[in-house]
């Protein structure tokens, strides 16, 4: 076949899908995108590439892509019509973030003057320069990297957004979309992939949709759902002297590339992570973050990429039925990398309890900002009674009411925080019973793991243990603010308890694994 332009034909190879090995030609697309009139050159190697989805053939300076006439069931392709017209969406999509590179659709025209099929025409890019070789080769991409998070929060101010894209975003969405990822994948659990790690992928995900309803709420009316790039992957990216070009949008399906800003660069975060890069992972989230001047809890962006993991997850799954051999290891490792994540990802109320001289308020700094973690204390409104001549000394003062309040405030906090994503370090004695109940049914209603750290000074670590029968209660009067020894404190069994070490990094390691 041949390559219509103002320069002449130029002969081709290209195997042409739903058609006998008869001559056929190309011409330049009619419709909403079509190819410039340019001169193809012929002075690189061709090579041909398939992926599941489409038949590459890299002739000259110039790559012809056309789409497989197959139903992989998140797409179908069986007809000319829907491959035209995903040729035609994938040009005018890719147009935004790589003007030069795609010049348009070329038709494939029979010997009997038919359209055979419908070809995506691109400009070919240096290989030597991809993303994803780069990385591979260990060279220093923090500079490229930059550029790109530049880019996308630009691209990402430009992007489409409606109240239809907004609902992409939506808790009941987002469910759907991991429910559809599960059953995507069931055919593969058992042979492919471990049904234990599936498990726990779901139960995860579903974990943390269920409690930030106002997180994901709020990233709506703060208009951040929009129709980007659905599938930023690192073997997609040219970095080249005058700019990165990125490229292979997903077009098929606008309901899978609209979605969260933080969604659409998770899929690059995923990816360098893949590459055991998660250092370069981490730098491109921040710059991201810096030039969107965007805001996010940390365990959101791990949802994000441990969603990206499994979508790929799904598409390894699907290349290994084609018969690719080496599909099934990713598809595992893409398995493993997006449990991992949502581990990552989990939302804790991490209580950090015991009386003051146990450096108990020393010990929830130190392990607030090591993790990166919201750190609330106990307030009061205790004031000085200048009757008596007492003056108020603070959360460890308080008493009777000023204790319930120090309380309430303090858990009205931690839930607002934990809906938002954040998990919340809570320094209190935590000394009663009853408000340690509060704090797990907190921790219930928000979806979070709840974690219980009490401190002891070195005087009294033995009383660790002790059989909590030994331990004697204390009274209302003394709640928030008891400075008595542990043995005023009802029993805490549930904590994990950390007498006051020699180093206080020794403490603080302890107390790491136990919120980990």
């Amino acid at each position: 076949m041949g390559v219509a332009t103002a320069a002449g034909t130029v002969p081709t190879a290209v195997a042409v899908p739903e058609r006998a090995a008869t001559p056929v030609s190309l011409r330049p697309g009619s419709g909403r995108s079509t190819a410039p009139d340019a001169a193809v050159r012929l002075d690189q190697p061709a090579r041909l590439v398939e992926t599941h989805t489409s038949v590459l053939v890299f002739l000259g300076d110039r790559v012809y892509k056309t789409k497989k006439p197959a139903d992989l069931g998140f797409l179908d392709f069986r007809t000319r019509e829907a491959r035209r017209d995903a040729c035609h969406s994938e040009v005018e999509l890719n147009r935004r973030l790589a003007p030069d590179v795609y010049l348009g659709v070329a038709d494939v025209v029979g010997p009997d003057g038919e359209l055979c099929d419908h070809l995506v025409v691109m400009r070919r890019l240096p290989a030597d320069r991809r993303l994803s070789g780069l990385v591979a080769a260990g060279r220093d991409v923090t500079g490229e990297l930059r550029t790109v998070a530049r880019l996308l929060a630009d691209f990402h101010s430009r992007c489409e957004t409606s109240a239809q894209i907004d609902d992409a975003a939506s808790p009941a969405a987002l469910r759907r979309l991991w429910e559809e990822g599960m059953a995507g994948v069931q055919p593969y659990v058992g042979t492919v992939l471990d049904p234990a790690t599936i498990d726990a992928i779901g139960r995860l995900a579903t974990r943390y949709l269920a409690g930030r309803e106002p997180l994901l709420r709020q990233r709506q009316r703060r208009g951040l759902i929009r129709d980007g790039h659905g599938d930023l992957l690192a073997d997609d990216i040219y970095c080249l002297d005058d700019g990165p070009r990125i490229l292979d949008c997903l077009e098929f399906d606008q309901r899978l590339r609209v979605g969260d800003i933080l969604a659409d660069i998770a899929f690059l975060a995923m990816d360098l992570e893949r590459l055991g890069r998660p250092d370069l992972a981490a730098f491109f989230l921040e710059r991201y973050r810096e030039y969107a001047a965007e805001s996010h809890p940390r365990s959101l962006e791990h949802l994000y990429v441990a969603y990206r993991a499994f979508v790929r997850c799904k598409v390894a799954c699907t290349r290994h039925a084609q018969g690719d051999r080496s599909a099934a290891a990713e598809a595992r490792t893409l398995a493993a990398l997006a449990l991992a994540s949502l581990r990552r990802g989990r939302v804790r109320l991490v209580l950090v309890g015991g009386p003051p001289e146990s450096g108990r308020s020393q010990l929830a700094t130190a392990l607030a900002e090591a993790e990166g973690w919201t750190l609330l204390r106990a307030e009061t409104t205790a004031t000085a009674d200048t009757a008596t001549g007492a003056a108020d000394s603070g959360p460890d003062g308080a008493t009777g009411d000023d204790a319930d309040a120090g309380y309430d405030e303090l858990l009205r906090k931690a839930r607002i925080a934990a809906e938002r994503g954040e998990t919340v370090v809570l320094d209190a004695p935590w000394a009663l019973r009853r408000d340690r109940h509060r704090a797990a049914a907190l921790a219930q209603a928000t979806a979070a793991d709840l974690v219980q750290l009490r401190c002891a000074p070195a005087a009294h670590a033995q009383v660790a243990a002790q059989p909590a029968s030994a331990l004697r209660p204390i009274s209302r009067a003394s709640g928030l603010g008891s400075t008595r020894g542990p043995t005023s404190a009802d029993p805490w069994p549930e904590a994990r308890t950390l007498p006051l070490a020699r180093t206080s990094e020794g403490v603080l390691r302890a107390a790491r694994r136990a919120a980990g």
